[in-house]
């Protein structure tokens, strides 16, 4: 009989605390190793952010790409005793393949601006794979430097910074669960969700919103008079999701604070129709980075990744059986086939 994986295997304990995913899905530790993330998966990357910024272009939106650091890529030093090669991070690798590339006028170095500030406040969570409010208005002011547009000065000073005890996707992978004090992340802001679709309404009716992931949409608008004008449109994941889960802070909510009307996606693919209709300024495509070894679908419709999501955690919430995954789980099944220069969605 075969024993069921160690989820405590999946985290390695680092320096003071500090808790590293290293396995899981993704495979993380081995995505720094040797042969990595394969060259094959980097150059498809590379055409599919190519063919991302022209065809954006086409529709008159600009087109922003951004991965969430690992926090080994960032904190190397804090997984003490660990052996990988940080220099070896996807991030890292993915931005030398734009070299020279149209698709590096998309890229957003998220990962240059975080190992830029590790000696100040901490930018992820010690118990979780996400970031602190510091890490979020630092992913958030770096990619509206890339956008051209002013972030927010106050944003500080309307956070609820309550702190109290808090257990992460890491920690809650160990018995008992691994606890620090952490701050909240809530923003008093002008910003008004204006639209949810069924898998996100369905969820929160069933208590459980925050478990709605893969295919959830939602549209903020922002009537401050002090909001950019503009339109903007996020495919992504946990790191920008529809809603804050303080302390884990996300970057939709300071997008829909400094944006007239913000749209957030669920996905990793993007949904060329929902653009077409939308007409947004500016597309932002956002990914974890342990994420990169999986190239995203082409073709998606945000409406049928959500039917099938709205199936499988709403008949498993019925039958008991869909807890939340402790991992933040990968936006996106394995391509079929990869987003190509000048496809059609299907």
């Amino acid at each position: 009989m075969t024993s069921a994986p160690d989820p405590v295997a999946d985290v390695y304990e680092g320096r003071d605390g500090w808790l590293f995913l290293i396995r899981g899905n993704n495979r993380v530790l081995e995505q720094y190793g040797r042969p990595g993330v394969s060259r094959g998966t980097l150059w498809r990357w590379r055409r599919i952010i190519e063919t991302r910024v022209r065809r954006c272009a086409r529709l008159g939106a600009t087109y922003f790409h951004a991965l969430a650091p690992e926090k080994l890529t960032v904190y190397p030093e804090r997984a003490e005793g660990l052996a990988f090669d940080p220099a070896r991070a996807p991030a890292l690798r993915l931005a030398r393949w734009l070299t020279a590339s149209p698709g590096a006028r998309a890229w957003v170095d998220l990962t240059g601006a975080f190992r830029a500030q590790t000696g100040g406040p901490p930018l992820y969570l010690r118990t979780d794979t996400h970031w602190t409010f510091e890490g979020c208005a630092l992913a958030y002011s770096t990619i509206l430097g890339r956008m051209g547009v002013p972030p927010r000065d106050d944003i500080g000073t309307r956070r609820d910074r309550t702190a109290l005890p808090f257990s992460g996707d890491l920690g809650r992978k160990f018995t008992p669960h691994r606890v620090e004090l952490a701050e909240g992340t809530a923003l008093a802001s002008e910003a008004r969700r204006v639209y949810a679709n069924d898998l996100l309404l369905e969820m929160e009716a069933l208590g459980r919103g925050g478990d709605a992931h893969l295919g959830t949409h939602a549209v903020f608008r922002n009537d401050d008079p002090l909001a950019d004008p503009r339109r903007l449109v996020i495919f992504g994941d946990s790191y920008a999701q529809h809603t804050g889960h303080s302390p884990i802070a996300t970057l939709t909510a300071l997008f829909a604070d400094t944006f007239r009307e913000v749209h957030f996606l669920w996905s990793t693919g993007i949904d060329w129709r929902y653009l077409e209709a939308v007409r947004p300024d500016f597309v932002l495509g956002e990914t974890a980075e342990r994420f990169v070894i999986d190239v995203p679908p082409h073709g998606i419709r945000i409406e049928r990744l959500a039917e099938l999501a709205r199936e499988r955690k709403l008949m498993g919430a019925i039958m008991g059986g869909d807890s939340p995954s402790p991992e933040p789980p990968p936006p996106d099944a394995p391509a079929s086939a990869p987003e190509a220069a000048g496809a059609a969605p299907r």
